[in-house]
């Protein structure tokens, strides 16, 4: 990811951001999905339906999730 790039995402989530890079998008969204699980961090509605679109986009791309000790 590019300076410029990271500063236009700043804090958002994939509800207001993805990457530029439209070939890389499932990873970041599967990767977003698997931190969240991994720490058990919550997520808003408008996150949540997000992710859920954007993930059924996704096919046949594995989420793995490492939990956290």
């Amino acid at each position: 990811m590019s300076a410029a790039s990271n500063r236009s995402k700043a804090d958002q989530d994939p509800a207001t951001w993805l990457p530029p890079a439209v070939g890389y998008r499932c990873q970041y969204v599967t990767d977003w999905v698997a931190d969240k699980m991994r720490w058990g961090l919550t997520i808003d509605a408008t996150e949540r339906h997000a992710l859920a679109d954007r993930v059924g986009r996704c096919s046949n791309m594995p989420i793995t999730v490492t939990l956290a000790r």
